[in-house]
C-alpha cells in the first residue's frame, strides 16, 4: 500500500538467497572437487579412477539394477559372453564374500543342456575334507612338475594385457600356490617378479624363442626354460578364440618393450601364422615335442581345440607307437572364444565346445592306454566353481582360467580389449589407464579368487559324497533333456576301459 514501509530484513531476502546459492553452489563444487581427487588418487577401484565421479554412478546403477531388473529385460542370467551372475560370483570369489542367497536360483536349471550335480544320499562330512593331492607331470621327464593346484591361470599373453596386470597374475599366482601360462607372448620379467611356477607357451610365431626367419631358436628356448620358475613348456596349436588363425596384437599394442621380448619390429602388427610350419602332421607333433623336451628337460604338451575326433585316434595310435615322444599333457580349449580377439565367423563356428571335446580328448587316451602319462587340463569359460567340478568329473586333471582372472583384476566385459582402451587397466598400454590397476591389491584378488574356487569344489564333492574333488565321476552329473528330464552324463560319454 502508498506509504507502507516494507520491512528492511524482507528487501534484504533476495540478497541473501543469492548469496545462500553461491554458498551452496560452492560447498557442491567443493564436495565434487573433493571427490574427483579422491577418486583420482585411488587404484582400488579402476572406473572410478579412469572416470573419476561419473565412475561412481557404476556402483549406483548397479545396486539399483537389482531391485529394477524385474521390470527391465536385462536379466542376470541373459547377459553373453558372461552374464551378471558369473560376473558377479568371480567378483565376490576375488573379495571373499559371502556367496550365500536367498529366494531360490536364477539358473535356468530345466532347459536342455542344463548340468546338475547327483547328490549322495550321506554327503562327506567336512572334517573328511580333503585337499586334491598333486600331481606330477612328466614323471618321465629329467624335470617333471609336482603341480599343486587344479585350478590354475590360462595363458595371456604381456601385450594383450598390460604390466601391472601380468604383476598382479604373477604375484597372486605365487600368494595362491597356483601356475601362470605366459601365453603366446614371451617370457617377460613381469611373469617372473611374483615367484609363482611358469608354462611357458610357445605359439606359431616363436615370440621369444624365434630365430632370424620365425623359426624355433632352441637356444633361446633352453635360456627360458632355464629359469627354475618355467615348470613346463605348451606348444599352441590352437585356441577358443581362433581355431586355426594364429594371434593378433595391434601395432599400437607392440611397444618397444614387446618387442624386444617378441623379437619383433615395434609398432608393427603382430600376427602369427596360422599354424606351425614345421608341424603338418601328427609324427611332426610329436617330433617337434621331442627336440623340446630333450633340450629343455621339462614337460611338454600342446594346447588346441578338438575339431574332428578322428584326429584323437590318430593321435593316440601314433604316440602308443612312440610312448616315449607321447605328450606330457594336452590342453583342450572350448571352441566358443576365448580372452584373444577374433574374426567372429572362428568364435561363432568353428571347435568343439569344452562340454565335448574334454570328454572325447579323456576316452581316446583312455582307449589307448595313455591316461596315467598324459595329463588333460580343461580351459574355455570354467570361471566358477560348478564348471570347474564338471571338467574334473568329466576326467580334466587341472582346469586353468583366463578370463576368470581377468574379473578379479577388475575386467567388467568392456569387449575393448583389442581397441587399447580397456577402462580397468587390464588389456590397455596407456599408462593413465594403467595406473587405475594396483598390482599388489589386484594380486590378493587373484589368490583369493583361486581360494574360493579351490574351496567351493571341495562343496560340491562333499555333496556328491567324496572328500577329495579330484574324486568326482562322471557317474556324479546329470544332464537336462529336451523332455526336461535329466540323464547321466557316463550314459552320454562312458567311461572307457583300458
Amino acid at each position: 500500500m502508498p506509504g507502507t514501509d516494507i520491512p528492511a530484513w524482507l528487501i534484504e531476502i533476495p540478497g541473501m538467497a543469492a548469496v545462500l546459492f553461491i554458498i551452496l553452489a560452492g560447498v557442491v563444487v567443493a564436495v565434487l572437487a573433493t571427490l574427483f581427487v579422491v577418486d583420482l588418487a585411488q587404484r582400488k577401484n579402476a572406473i572410478r579412477h579412469n572416470y573419476p565421479l561419473i565412475g561412481r554412478m557404476r556402483n549406483v546403477l548397479i545396486h539399483l539394477g537389482t531391485f529394477l531388473r524385474q521390470y527391465l529385460f536385462a536379466m542376470d542370467r541373459e547377459e553373453r559372453p558372461f552374464n551378471r551372475a558369473q560376473r558377479d560370483a568371480v567378483d565376490q570369489a576375488s573379495r571373499l564374500c559371502d556367496n550365500t542367497v536367498a529366494f531360490g536360483s536364477t539358473r535356468p536349471v530345466e532347459v536342455e543342456g542344463a548340468i546338475l550335480f547327483a547328490n549322495a544320499a550321506f554327503a562327506s562330512l567336512s572334517e573328511q575334507a580333503k585337499t586334491a593331492a598333486p600331481l606330477v607331470i612328466g614323471p618321465h621327464c629329467r624335470l617333471p612338475y609336482p603341480a599343486t593346484s587344479f585350478f590354475n591361470i590360462s595363458a595371456m599373453s604381456y601385450g594383450a594385457i598390460s604390466k601391472p596386470a601380468v604383476l598382479a597374475l604373477s604375484n597372486g599366482a605365487a600368494q595362491a600356490g597356483c601356475w601362470l601360462n605366459t601365453g603366446e607372448g614371451g617370457l617377460a620379467p613381469y611373469h617372473l617378479a611374483g615367484g609363482c611356477d611358469i608354462v611357458f607357451q610357445i605359439g606359431t610365431a616363436k615370440y621369444g624363442v624365434r630365430d632370424g626367419k620365425g623359426g624355433l631358436d632352441m637356444e633361446r628356448l633352453k635360456e627360458v626354460a632355464g629359469h627354475d620358475q618355467v615348470r613346463m613348456i605348451e606348444v599352441k596349436l590352437a585356441q577358443g578364440a581362433k581355431p586355426g588363425k594364429g594371434g593378433i596384437l595391434p601395432g599400437e599394442k607392440v611397444t618397444e618393450e614387446i618387442a624386444a621380448i617378441r623379437g619383433i619390429p615395434a609398432g608393427h602388427d603382430s600376427i602369427s601364422p596360422n599354424r606351425h610350419l614345421e608341424i603338418a602332421t601328427v609324427s611332426d607333433l610329436l617330433d617337434f615335442m621331442a627336440r623340446i623336451r630333450e633340450a629343455t628337460g621339462k614337460p611338454v604338451g600342446f594346447k588346441t581345440v578338438i575339431g574332428d575326433p578322428a584326429w584323437l585316434d590318430e593321435l593316440c595310435n601314433e604316440a602308443r607307437k612312440r610312448p616315449d615322444d607321447a605328450p606330457d599333457f594336452i590342453t583342450v580349449d572350448s571352441g566358443d572364444g576365448g580372452s584373444g580377439a577374433a574374426p567372429q565367423p572362428l568364435m561363432d563356428y568353428v571347435g568343439l565346445l569344452i562340454r565335448e571335446g574334454l570328454p572325447l580328448t579323456v576316452d581316446a587316451l583312455q582307449r589307448a592306454q595313455l591316461r596315467d602319462r598324459v595329463k588333460v587340463i580343461a580351459s574355455g569359460k570354467l570361471i566358477t566353481a560348478s564348471p570347474v567340478a564338471w571338467a574334473l568329473a568329466a576326467g580334466a586333471d587341472f582346469v586353468n582360467s583366463a578370463r576368470g582372472f581377468m574379473f578379479a583384476l577388475g575386467c567388467i566385459q568392456a569387449m575393448r580389449c583389442h581397441l587399447n582402451t580397456c577402462p580397468t587397466g587390464v588389456t590397455t598400454h596407456n599408462k593413465r589407464r594403467q595406473a587405475a590397476l594396483d598390482p599388489t591389491d589386484k594380486a590378493v584378488r587373484v589368490a583369493n579368487y583361486v581360494s574360493t574356487i579351490r574351496d567351493e569344489v571341495g562343496i560340491i564333492a562333499h555333496s556328491c559324497g567324496v572328500p577329495d574333488p579330484r574324486q568326482l565321476e562322471r557317474r556324479h552329473i546329470r544332464v537336462t533333456t529336451e523332455t526336461g528330464r535329466t540323464v547321466a552324463f557316463d550314459s552320454l560319454f562312458p567311461e572307457q576301459a583300458e
